[in-house]
């Protein structure tokens, strides 16, 4: 086999083993990846702490209503028991009674509002317990798929790394490091040669070129530098 299409097929094998090299390195950094739980917990979590807020505000608003209630109807019986007979004091009783009612029945507004914001952040806190449970469901699926796909990349680049040893093994080391050099300055080191034309550069080359790159010995573009190949 000629010398150019064995570094052509090296080339073909390391462009491969770069691609799955990438797609593991994405996937191995995805793997244990909470970022998405650890988010959708913590609103969870503040919204369990707003609910518990608002419960508490409850109960106080609640207590401080059937506080008022009792100091109510202790005043009304005081001013309907007969024992208080100053019209002074009956006046500021009535005064007092008036404060009192108009407090409960502000109160009482609240603590209905307060159980209507109770009752939705109940219905919010519902809904994204089940919004957490099912992305916990759909971590743990994505994660054994990771797990898999890991496996399986790990696998086809150890069968690449082997093909690659064997062809490199076939081809002299000097040519392996002129191929190295310029792969790692280029990044693409083996350049296909179509109607005279180097694929990389786009230059046409010269008939003296030409004929050497079709020997199948390694023939640098004069350009661009690659080493041409003619299928």
């Amino acid at each position: 086999m000629a010398v150019t299409r064995q570094l052509f097929q090296l080339q073909e094998l390391d462009t491969e083993i770069e691609q799955k090299e990438l797609a593991l390195a994405q996937k191995q950094s995805q793997l244990g990846n909470r970022q998405v739980l650890d988010t959708a917990q913590k609103q969870l979590d503040a919204e369990h702490k707003r609910l518990d807020e608002l419960r508490h505000q409850h109960r106080e608003a609640e207590a401080e209503v059937t506080d008022l209630l009792t100091k109510i109807a202790d005043i009304e019986g005081q001013l309907y028991g007969g024992k208080i007979t100053s019209p002074k004091e009956l006046t500021s009783l009535q005064h007092e009674l008036s404060i009192m009612k108009a407090r409960s029945d502000e109160l009482e507004d609240t603590t209905l509002e307060i159980i209507d914001r109770v009752e939705e952040t109940e219905s919010i806190v519902a809904a994204a317990t089940d919004d957490l449970k099912k992305l916990e469901e759909d971590w743990q699926h994505q994660q054994q798929q990771l797990s898999d796909d890991i496996k399986k990349l790990q696998g086809n680049l150890e069968d690449l790394r082997k093909k690659r040893q064997e062809l490199t093994s076939q081809i002299d080391t000097e040519t392996v490091n002129l191929y190295e050099k310029i792969r790692k300055q280029k990044k693409q080191a083996v350049a296909k040669v179509e109607q005279g034309i180097c694929r990389a550069c786009r230059i046409s080359l010269s008939a003296s070129v030409l004929q050497r790159a079709r020997s199948g010995q390694p023939t640098q573009c004069g350009t661009c530098g690659r080493i041409l190949y003619i299928s």
